[in-house]
Parts: structure tokens; C-alpha cells; sequence
């Protein structure tokens, strides 16, 4: 165009910026936004909205607020206000997508669900349930996408009560249960236990992509049954024509490491490649390492680490240690926390499982070195974190942590379980304390 002597309009420009944004190129895409202003483009909001999304995408999120505040607030439509929110939580700042989001003059479904899937994508499962209850509040009706991200955020937090309520809410307002709905709750489902549920969501699709298979396997995996994964992965084989992917042999070697099954697991492993033609990930290999790990197999799980064509990350490291430790091989869980610290100067998680290895052995002298090490480099441990559901409300509780308003009656009560397993015959592993 520019050789022809073909000036750009206000259509031009927005194509010229989304083939920037697929492409990631800022830079040019900074050099033609130079160019509207020689045009005279710059205050043309579809040109504006999609300067917005561009630098959002290729993470200039300050860019991005800069041509946003340049918009006059009449000139601001619906797009300009969630390619800023989609800019900041893309960017992992749900804080500031927060403040633009509680400032919009108009707040539609599309709104809603960009600042709630925007929080489930930075893990902020919890407060992405509070938004969705305020939206109900707000009288604004949830449509597919809004109710795919609440239900993957209730499957992360183990919300189950949660989820059945938002079942019952896609019932009560006619709410399509479309593909990526039905394997959201069948996730869902999965990850809270209710695995006869998921099965029943699963078995009731007309049709099952490979998203459906995979979230159902490793459904079956995760609860333990790795018998009824294996046989669900053959039926895809034989009776879909839906192909298997990588994330679904991350459910098959799941199941396999969680059931024991080293021969059906390096069988799974090999077929990857002769089979589909698809080449194992790192994650994969992490599936063998602690595949061979649960089973005790340490010296075999070491050469396979040795022997792998790719380079071990941490979290290969990390598995082998954490197996080490396991079995109370010192010798291998020192190495292995040597690899991980090459990767994580700063963590403590190989600092911890690696004081827990000598703890188990006895060796507290190594025990007190370890931790005068990690308050030399001021390395501090991270306090532990779990979620519980009860009767709907969600209770976080962190290590040593007594600001419930029942602690008294959590501890009187797990002081009670204790005593009945104690009944039952159950010994503590106290391995990892230290005697006087």
C-alpha cells in the first residue's frame, strides 16, 4: 500500500495490529502505531482497542494503560474497557484488572467473565467465586464461558458443594450444557471426589472430544483407580476416532505410576512414539521418574534420569529427591537436591526435603546444617496451605495458623481422630522429629 501511494483508513489499521498481536511483534507494531498519528488515526477507538489488546498480548501492559487513558471516556465502548482488564490479568495483575473493571460505567456478561476467567488463570479460584456471586447479585446472568471458569475454579478449590450449586444454577436459568461446560463439571467432578458423577456427565455426552477422554482418565487416576483409566484409555483407542494427545498420556502415565504398574507404564511410555508419533515432554518423563520412584525402584529410576535425550528440569530433580527421601536413600537425595539448587538458589523446597532425608536417618547434625544454611542465605519455608468446604464456605488455613474462630473445637476434634486411629492400630511416622 505505502509503495502504491494507498493511504490507510481507520479499517486498515486494526487488521495491521491483530496480525502484530498474533505474531508478537511489538516492535513493528510500534511503528505503525507511530504511523496513526500521522494519519491522524490515534483518537479512532477501534484503532485504540486493538493498540489496547497488542501490547496486552505481548505483555507492554503499560503501553496498553497508556493508550487506554488517552481514550476519552464517551469514546469508551465495552471493548476498550476488557482488552485493558484482559491486558492486566493476562499479565497476572488481577489487582489493577480489579480497579478497571469496578470503574466501568457498564458491566455486561462479557465483562463479568473476563475478569473472573482472568482470575481463575492466576489461581485466584476463591476470589473468582466471590465475583461470581457478586454478578448474581448484580442481576447479570452467567452464559457458557462465565460458568466453564467458576467451575473450574470450584474443581481447583475442592468446592464441591459450590459446584453442585452452580449445576443447579445452569438447570434453573437454561443454560446450554455445551462440550466445554460438560467437561468443565466432568473436571470438576474429578478433582472433588465424586467420581461416579463425572462418569455419569462423561457416559451422557452425544459427543466426546479429546479434552472429554482426557479429563476423565485422569479423573480416574487421580482417585485411584488406575484399573478403570486404563481400561477407559483402550475404549478411546478402539471405539473413537478421537486421537489421544499428549495431556492424555499424561493421565495414562498417572495411572500408571499411582497403580504401580512399571510394565504397563513403560509399554504406555513407548507407545507415545510408535503409535501416535508424538514426542514425550518433560512431564512425561517426570510420570516415569516417579513411576519407578513409588515403586522402589530408585536405581532404575536414576538411569533413567541419566539416560534421558532432553535435559532434566527441576522437577525431574525434584521427584527423584522427594523418592529418595521416600526410601531413605541419603546418597541420591543429596545429589538430587544438588540439581535442584543449581535451578533454585533461592527455594526451600530442596532445602526442606532434603533435612527430612537426614531427619529419617538420624542425622541431625546434617538436619542443624541445613538449616543454618537456609538462615545464613535468608531463605525462608513457604507456610503450608489447605482448603475445606463445609456446608458451602470455603475455610483456608495456613501452618500453625490459630485465627479461625473454631480452632479449639478443629483441634479437639482432629485430637479425637487421632486417638480412634491410634485405636485402630495406625503408628505415626515420626521419623522426621528431632529427640532430645
Amino acid at each position: 500500500m505505502y509503495k502504491n501511494a494507498i493511504s490507510p483508513d481507520n479499517y486498515t489499521y486494526p487488521f495491521v495490529f491483530k496480525a502484530c498481536t498474533r505474531l508478537l511483534l511489538c516492535n513493528k507494531g510500534q511503528e505503525l502505531h507511530t504511523t496513526t498519528l500521522k494519519f491522524g488515526f490515534e483518537f479512532d477507538v477501534f484503532v485504540q482497542n486493538c493498540l489496547i489488546s497488542m501490547y496486552s498480548v505481548c505483555g507492554i501492559v503499560q503501553y496498553a494503560r497508556r493508550v487506554f487513558d488517552f481514550v476519552s471516556d464517551w469514546d469508551r465502548d465495552v471493548v476498550t474497557w476488557n482488552s485493558m482488564i484482559s491486558g492486566y490479568v493476562q499479565c497476572e495483575l488481577c489487582e489493577q484488572a480489579l480497579k478497571v473493571f469496578d470503574t466501568m460505567p457498564e458491566r455486561n456478561v462479557v465483562c463479568w467473565t473476563s475478569i473472573i476467567a482472568g482470575f481463575v488463570q492466576s489461581s485466584l479460584f476463591k476470589e473468582a467465586i466471590e465475583l461470581f456471586r457478586e454478578m448474581q447479585v448484580q442481576g447479570v446472568k452467567a452464559d457458557e464461558a462465565t460458568v466453564a471458569s467458576v467451575v473450574s475454579a470450584c474443581g481447583h478449590l475442592g468446592a464441591l458443594d459450590q459446584g453442585h450449586w452452580v449445576h443447579a444454577y445452569c438447570e434453573r436459568n437454561a443454560i446450554q450444557m455445551n462440550l466445554s461446560v460438560s467437561n468443565a463439571f466432568i473436571d470438576m467432578y474429578a478433582k472433588c471426589g465424586d467420581i461416579v458423577k463425572a462418569l455419569e456427565i462423561f457416559h451422557g455426552l452425544v459427543q466426546k472430544d479429546v479434552f472429554s477422554w482426557t479429563v476423565m482418565i485422569s479423573g480416574l487416576a487421580m482417585n485411584g483407580k488406575s484399573d478403570e483409566a486404563l481400561d477407559l484409555f483402550t475404549l478411546m483407542e478402539i471405539s473413537s476416532e478421537v486421537r489421544p494427545n499428549e495431556i492424555t498420556y499424561l493421565g495414562v502415565l498417572t495411572a500408571c505410576s499411582h497403580g504401580g504398574l512399571v510394565d504397563e507404564g513403560f509399554h504406555h511410555f513407548g507407545s507415545m512414539t510408535k503409535t501416535y508419533n508424538l514426542i514425550p515432554h518433560i512431564e512425561h518423563y517426570g510420570c516415569m521418574v516417579d513411576l519407578l520412584g513409588r515403586a522402589n525402584l530408585l536405581i532404575k529410576a536414576e538411569r533413567f534420569v541419566r539416560a534421558m535425550p532432553i535435559e532434566p528440569d527441576v522437577v525431574i530433580w525434584r521427584s527423584l529427591l522427594f523418592c529418595s527421601r521416600t526410601n531413605g536413600n541419603v546418597e541420591l537425595a543429596e545429589f538430587a537436591a544438588r540439581k535442584i539448587l543449581e535451578f533454585e538458589p533461592r527455594k526451600c523446597g530442596a532445602h526442606v526435603l532434603l533435612s527430612n532425608v537426614y531427619a529419617a536417618a538420624s542425622r541431625w547434625s546434617d538436619v542443624k546444617n541445613v538449616r543454618k544454611g537456609m538462615d545464613v542465605h535468608k531463605i525462608r519455608k513457604q507456610p503450608g496451605c489447605s482448603f475445606v468446604e463445609v456446608n458451602g464456605v470455603v475455610h483456608e488455613f495456613f501452618v500453625a495458623d490459630t485465627s479461625h474462630p473454631h480452632i479449639d473445637r478443629i483441634h479437639e476434634t482432629i485430637c479425637g481422630i487421632n486417638c480412634l486411629l491410634g485405636l485402630r492400630g495406625y503408628n505415626c511416622d515420626d521419623s522426621f522429629f528431632e529427640r532430645d
